[in-house]
């Protein structure tokens, strides 16, 4: 009878528990922990796992070691202290690296999450066991202590993505190895560059923006270790201005003779061969397994009755009922059979595929769809392409419509909403991306468009890993941004290395002059004198910006809605380099004495003493 008593009694004890509100602190650890993206489960534990400075990193394989040196330099990056690799059995305190390739559930991506008296990161591949890692560097983040708790995080889409613009419009490289980090630090893994590199085969191509080889091989190096796949694009047949502007002889001739140097002639083999020359050259210094070549607004605000040898040449390769599109898709098939030659996997926008054509599309070819157009997504779906949301309600344009990413967040949107149409399944679809565009490049300036930009960057790392609305509210999801805060390394590119004041600005061939430095709302300075701000103008405009090297730089009134007015003080060797905000290149002094804007590897800047 004393043992059913106690049993009994023991039972009424557990009823009376499990019916009685936990108290605040022990509900707050039943919940998840916050991340970004939310985590897909949580099974909570007793107990936690505390991070202290004797922690250290256990990972025995090569996969498993390079995540765990990658999470070293993240942890000392974020204040955490230097934590020592090593072998074998893991103690109290650790931190556990695992790859076991029969964990095929978790997929490339996913991992197994455990804290308690050690933490535990188990995953199938290297990929998966580093999207842990972020996970662990989020709740470091926002304390030393991690509630007991296991989590299986597996993303519902395989591409989770940005693309930048950095056509025409240069885009420092400190901001885009801040968006590699971002991205990473927020499960992202793929990250679409349209830019120009300087081209060694094509020097008459080299007008500015380009990125030099170098700082491309440091962008994907820095890609590759943060498990960021970063895919080059040259836009074509469309957009090619950049790279033919100065090749009339590749430029599409409309039926009045005039030449249109944003038109390659796809009827031409020198056309091909230059364009595939192009991708030659940017596979030495690009590693992606895909090729994009935009192939979009090929006849933007014209079309194909203005070019009639485009429609002869459709006749001649596929006969009299050949339409001028069956043109345009035969580049697009030309160029995905170079890329498949080469290893790589082509994608193209989806506008130019308006159903005008006889000759369909290479099977395989990925569709990133942004426009609504005739071919719907489903119609893509059924005749089996690989599709990726890239809707235009995504975009950010400098100076132009921004992403509502708390109305998107509000509607629970996710990548099956596609402009002008929202699919039921999520079959086919590898998932979606938003996308930064300078259509008027002076509109904004980088950190301007960094403000908006990460809101959505987490918004759509929420929409493609996860449930599309894990918290009731918008502001409890922004909350999430602000709990996790920025990645480690970021760099905060607002900040102005000298005080507001006024300074007495020197450099060899040019008279001193005395000019007041004023910091901008977004971080940039003003540099003004008696006659007025330095300003960039002259020359010819692109996208409303002065891109010609050798623009003078001079005094103008003082307008602070005047982007050009804007200048990064850079340091350089105990002095600073003034570079211009929207165009990107730093003042130089001319032979006859003059400040004149050069690219760094055209004319050295000047350097300015400051007293």
């Amino acid at each position: 009878m004393r043992r059913r008593w106690r049993a009994a009694g023991a039972l009424a004890a557990l009823t009376l528990l499990f019916a009685t509100p936990l108290p605040a602190v022990a509900a707050a650890e039943q919940a998840a922990p916050l991340t970004v993206p939310a985590l897909a489960d949580w099974t909570p534990a007793s107990g936690s796992y505390t991070y202290e400075r004797s922690a250290r990193l256990v990972a025995d394989s090569a996969g498993e070691r390079r995540v765990a040196d990658t999470l070293a330099g993240d942890l000392r990056a974020a204040g955490h202290g230097t934590v020592p690799v090593v072998r074998g059995g893991a103690r109290p305190g650790d931190i556990v690296i695992d790859v076991q390739p029969s964990r095929t559930t978790l997929g490339t991506d996913g991992y197994e999450l455990r804290s308690g008296e050690r933490m535990a990161i188990t995953a199938a591949t290297e990929t998966g066991a580093f999207y842990g890692t972020r996970t662990l560097l989020q709740l470091l983040a926002q304390g030393d202590r991690v509630p007991a708790g296991r989590t299986v995080d597996v993303p519902r889409y395989q591409e989770r993505g940005v693309g930048v613009c950095a056509c025409y419009i240069h885009v420092s490289m400190p901001w885009l190895e801040n968006l590699v980090r971002e991205m990473a630090y927020h499960k992202l893994n793929q990250l679409l560059l349209e830019l120009k590199v300087k081209s060694e085969a094509h020097p008459e191509a080299n007008t500015w923006g380009y990125y030099t080889k170098d700082e491309i091989r440091r962008l994907v190096a820095l890609g590759k270790r943060y498990h960021v796949e970063i895919i080059p694009e040259i836009n074509s047949p469309g957009h090619m201005d950049p790279w033919i502007e100065n090749r009339p002889d590749l430029q599409l001739t409309d039926s009045d003779g005039d030449k249109q140097p944003s038109r390659l002639d796809i009827t031409r083999p020198e056309a091909f061969a230059y364009y595939t020359s192009l991708i030659d050259e940017y596979a030495q210094v690009f590693t992606a397994t895909s090729w994009h070549m935009g192939a979009d607004e090929y006849m933007l605000g014209s079309d194909f009755a203005k070019y009639p040898q485009v429609l002869k040449y459709a006749q001649d390769r596929y006969g009299p009922d050949a339409t001028p599109q069956d043109a345009f898709i035969d580049f697009v098939n030309r160029v995905h059979a170079y890329a498949a030659g080469k290893g790589r996997k082509l994608r193209i926008w989806n506008d130019g595929l308006t159903g005008a054509n006889t000759v369909p599309v290479t099977a395989g070819t990925t569709v990133e769809h942004w426009l609504n157009v005739a071919v719907k997504p489903s119609r893509l779906l059924a005749q089996g392409y690989p599709l990726m949301n890239a809707a235009y309600a995504l975009y950010l344009v400098r100076g132009g419509f921004h992403s509502d990413t708390k109305g998107l967040y509000d509607q629970s949107w996710d990548p099956r909403s596609f402009e002008g149409e929202k699919l039921a399944s999520a079959e086919g679809i590898t998932g979606a991306k938003i996308s930064l565009w300078p259509d008027n490049g002076r509109g904004e300036t980088e950190n301007e468009v960094a403000v908006a930009l990460w809101p959505a960057l987490r918004h759509i790392a929420q929409a493609t890993w996860g449930d599309p609305h894990p918290d009731a509210t918008y502001a409890g999801f922004a909350a999430r941004g602000t709990a996790v805060g920025h990645s480690p390394g970021w760099r905060d590119l607002t900040r102005v290395p000298v005080a507001d004041g006024s300074y007495t600005f020197r450099t060899p061939g040019h008279p001193a002059l005395t000019a007041e430095v004023r910091r901008t709302a977004d971080g940039y300075a003003t540099v003004r004198t008696a006659d007025g701000c330095l300003e960039v103008r002259g020359g010819k405009l692109t996208l409303n910006v002065p891109l010609q090297p050798g623009v003078e730089a001079g005094w103008q009134t003082c307008d602070p809605g005047n982007t050009l007015q804007r200048w990064q003080l850079e340091p350089a060797n105990g002095g600073y380099r003034l570079v211009n905000a929207i165009t990107r290149m730093a003042v130089s002094v001319t032979d006859d004495g003059r400040l004149a804007q050069y690219p760094p590897d055209l004319r050295a800047p000047a350097r300015w003493h400051l007293t």
